[in-house]
């Protein structure tokens, strides 16, 4: 009788070993992909800051454009703009690898424009 009960048993530890390793793999690719996605949101925040620096000096928008892009993922958009005293750069990106998620990374970087330095505080 006990013969009986561990031939019984034998398939149960392969099927489980296989779920196991199904789960193993599938948690091990959700760690890469989130490693991929905090490189590309860091890649967002240095892209802006750039930016938002290059902005600040005057430099031609071409320029800042262009040093944005390089510095910002692949296919990323960039936009420019200025609010009084202050040039805002933004950088928007899709997820890489999976990029039909119905989500971006956005980053904004804002610096005081270089002209208006020393101005509000300048005087006798």
């Amino acid at each position: 009788m006990r013969g009986c009960e561990r031939g019984s048993d034998r398939g149960f530890v392969t099927a489980e070993a296989a779920m196991a390793l199904c789960v193993l793999v599938a948690f091990t690719m959700a760690l890469v992909w989130a490693l991929l996605m905090a490189a590309a949101q860091i890649r967002c925040v240095d892209a802006a800051r750039v930016g938002a620096r290059a902005a600040a000096r005057q430099d031609p928008p071409a320029t800042v454009l262009s040093v944005t892009r390089q510095a910002a993922p692949s296919g990323a958009r960039v936009t420019v703009g200025r609010e009084g005293d202050q040039v805002r750069v933004t950088v928007v990106a899709r997820p890489p690898v999976l990029s039909g998620l119905p989500f971006e990374l956005r980053e904004d970087a804002v610096a005081l424009a270089e002209e208006t330095v020393g101005e509000k505080g300048a005087g006798p």
